[in-house]
């Protein structure tokens, strides 16, 4: 009965805030790259980003859980979407824009393609 007690007033119980950081680094060939991010709560606005710069926020998570942010990213004809942050998932926190695509840097492993650039 008191694991169950204990068990009970650990998942209702809010945890604490912490602070996360996410930066997206233009990698791109002589291009500017529009970076657009918002989460439920927040739209952080339209970025344009010089070659070799990086748009970086940093944000308290949700004290009950879930935050997530979502980007767009824009380069002349072509768009990416995709999951900036989320909690509870292994997040990446380190994004990297090349001319094939998006690349994202998970904690103790190495850089990988996540997306592939689209045409609308």
């Amino acid at each position: 009965m008191i694991m169950v007690v204990f068990a009970t007033i650990m998942v209702i119980m809010p945890r604490p805030s912490v602070q996360d950081t996410v930066s997206i680094t233009n990698l791109l060939t002589n291009k500017i790259l529009i970076v657009h991010c918002r989460s439920k709560d927040d739209d952080l606005g339209g970025h344009a980003v010089d070659v070799g710069d990086s748009y970086r926020w940093s944000f308290q998570t949700n004290v009950f859980g879930g935050t997530l942010f979502w980007c767009n990213l824009a380069v002349q004809d072509k768009r990416i979407s995709f999951k900036a942050y989320e909690e509870y998932e292994e997040t990446f926190g380190m994004w990297f824009v090349h001319d094939d695509g998006l690349y994202g840097k998970p904690k103790h492993f190495p850089i990988f393609k996540m997306a592939a650039w689209k045409r609308p």
